[in-house]
């Protein structure tokens, strides 16, 4: 593996020298067989948009295809939208169901219609069967090629029914057993099927204690589900019990990592489909919008702090020491709410083991408040020889940090509930909420003593 990976290094190396020398040709040959479709996507993503656009015009028509299904959204949706119906049937016709049906959601929905109506009907049909469902649910995941026998046929005829076939559908560890109103009863391994007696029947050596997946399930559950049963596949039933696909590990792994992007760049307030490389005025425009918000929670800050001019004024030091307080509480907060976040993307917190979580956050914070309180202190009287400063520097400490505690573990929670993501606005409302107790507690105290 490790080989494989510095061999495709080397390969996307010689290319971007190719492409600084000119030499088109040979980029041309290397992209269409030298490289897997994955690393010419990924050769794509790494480039400015005017190399970006001379690469996809050397692909060949035959490997479009697959080198679409691994770029990002809007990188791909950029080279769709560019295309008639017609060239996009072509593109779409190698592809498993699940795939076209991604690249379908990113077109505008009239040319989604025309590609759909320039199809057969069997292909439309089947690209409608997963298009009913939403984009994030196990239905609109599962890709309806699927293999199936009865339970009742022997083993030495599903074989020869097998052999019938030029290929079995990628990673197709099992055949799928149905009955005749198609409903899903069981599995057939197809490691049980090659060592099995030919004269038994499906019955005898299916397996019908499988896991299964509705189809409404969403695509963070499936994703669990694959985890927790070390699952290659799994069939898909709709709410009457028919089968009417399979998800892969694939398509799961792609879940994951979306995910994953997702709760990284949401922390920032970006889209986990942010291309590296788009233009200076859509990256900056994207970018306002998260920048205004935190300038609102900025000025909230500020006028806690204008309400205490007066005490500030007769004390610099309270100036000085501010930012300690209010950073403080942000760090500790911080560490809560990611942790917390995670627990609900693992599906660890639910309703039993809240107030546990919360009782257990609320000692953490009181601990770590008194400790770093007691630290702080000491660092302010030595510094401005001012025994009740440190002590109202102290007793800000603690109140942030017990607050901080509880907003981390509680804000992910009260979002969730709320239908709002809270990797996106737990961030900025836990700011907010620090910056603001930190500065009421410190500046507050200090006008009792001082004032």
């Amino acid at each position: 593996m490790g080989q494989q990976s510095q061999r495709a290094k080397a390969k996307l190396h010689s290319i971007n020298a190719a492409l600084e020398s000119g030499g088109l040709l040979e980029v041309k040959r290397t992209i269409n067989s030298g490289l897997a479709a994955a690393e010419v996507a990924h050769l794509i993503e790494s480039s400015p948009p005017k190399i970006r656009k001379m690469l996809w015009e050397l692909i060949e028509t035959e490997n479009e295809g697959e080198v679409l299904q691994h770029l990002s959204d809007e990188i791909s949706a950029s080279f769709l939208n560019a295309m008639s119906a017609s060239q996009l049937v072509d593109l779409t016709s190698e592809l498993d169901t699940d795939d076209v049906v991604d690249l379908l959601q990113q077109l505008p929905k009239q040319l989604s219609n025309d590609v759909l109506q320039e199809m057969d009907s069997e292909d439309r049909s089947r690209l409608e069967a997963v298009m009913f469902y939403p984009e994030d649910s196990a239905g609109g995941l599962m890709n309806t090629d699927t293999v199936t026998v009865r339970a009742d046929i022997k083993l030495d005829v599903v074989l020869r029914y097998l052999r019938r076939h030029r290929s079995l559908p990628a990673m197709t560890d099992n055949l799928l057993v149905v009955n005749r109103n198609h409903e899903f009863i069981g599995i057939l391994a197809i490691n049980k099927l090659l060592v099995s007696d030919l004269n038994q029947t499906v019955r005898e050596v299916m397996t019908t204690d499988t896991q299964v997946i509705h189809a409404n399930t969403d695509e963070e559950d499936v994703a669990k589900i694959f985890e927790r049963h070390d699952l290659v596949s799994a069939p898909v039933i709709d709410s009457a019990g028919k089968l009417i696909g399979r998800i892969t590990i694939d398509d799961v792994v792609d879940v994951i990592r979306d995910t994953a992007d997702h709760s990284m760049m949401s922390m920032a307030g970006l889209d986990e489909e942010e291309d590296t490389f788009a233009p200076a005025f859509k990256t900056g425009r994207r970018r306002a919008v998260w920048l205004g918000i935190n300038l609102i929670t900025a000025f909230i800050a500020s006028a806690v702090i204008g309400l205490f001019d007066q005490t500030i004024e007769r004390l610099v030091a309270l100036a000085v020491l501010m930012p300690i307080v209010a950073s403080m509480g942000g760090i500790a907060g911080s560490q809560v709410l990611t942790l917390v976040i995670r627990g609900q993307a693992l599906g660890h917190i639910s309703n039993r083991n809240v107030s546990w979580l919360m009782n257990r956050e609320l000692a953490v914070g009181f601990f770590n408040g008194l400790l770093w309180a007691f630290v702080i202190a000491g660092i302010t009287f030595f510094w401005f020889d001012d025994l009740q400063l440190a002590w109202i520097i102290g007793a800000a400490i603690i109140i942030n940090f017990i607050v901080a505690a509880l907003s981390g573990a509680a804000l992910p929670i009260i979002l969730k509930r709320q239908n709002i993501d809270p990797a996106l606005a737990g961030g900025v409302l836990l700011t907010t909420i620090t910056d603001v107790v930190g500065f009421f507690a410190f500046l507050g105290l200090a006008s009792i003593f001082y004032l």
